[in-house]
């Protein structure tokens, strides 16, 4: 019997992308972000929720897709991100939320090598539903890409 997973699918960029349910905390409307000097890029700068800073990651710069204003649709998902040996809380920005999405875990290929609009080292693979394809993230690789990142959201989180 095939083994489906849930995800969470969202929008980016007119694509559809999925971040497994299990590591998804809560999707917020999004609200004002407060910077972080020297940050980079992508990481927008800190929220808090119930009196927990979470840092807030640009889905669209980590991926290297052009920036665009926030929209009604636009979302934070908090997510629970493995870096090492722990899971941090993490904010992700995406354009929009679909659904929790079941996807078939015997029909996931591995990304393509090449081509591809996106780093194929963040994504664990190309799932289906229905007739569309959905981009799954491999959130230990998306946030791993660079001390950088570690130390900023370690930063971020003591600040």
């Amino acid at each position: 019997m095939a083994e489906t997973a849930q995800y969470l699918t969202l929008g980016l960029d007119g694509e559809t992308f999925g971040i497994a349910i299990r590591n998804v905390r809560e999707i917020l409307d999004m609200r004002p972000i407060s910077k972080i000097p020297h940050a980079p890029n992508f990481l927008l700068g800190i929220i808090d929720v119930r009196g927990t800073s979470y840092p807030i990651v640009d889905l669209r710069t980590k991926l290297d897709l052009p920036s665009v204003p926030a929209t009604e649709a636009t979302r934070i998902i908090i997510l629970d991100v493995p870096m090492g040996d722990r899971f941090v809380g993490v904010g992700f920005v995406a354009d929009c939320v679909f659904e929790v999405a079941g996807i078939d875990e015997s029909q996931i290929e591995p990304p393509p090598s090449v081509g591809g609009r996106w780093k194929s080292d963040y994504l664990a693979g190309i799932g289906r539903k229905g007739d569309s394809f959905v981009i799954i993230f491999d959130l230990a690789s998306l946030m791993a890409s660079g001390d950088a990142v570690e130390g900023a959201l370690s930063a971020a989180v003591a600040a």
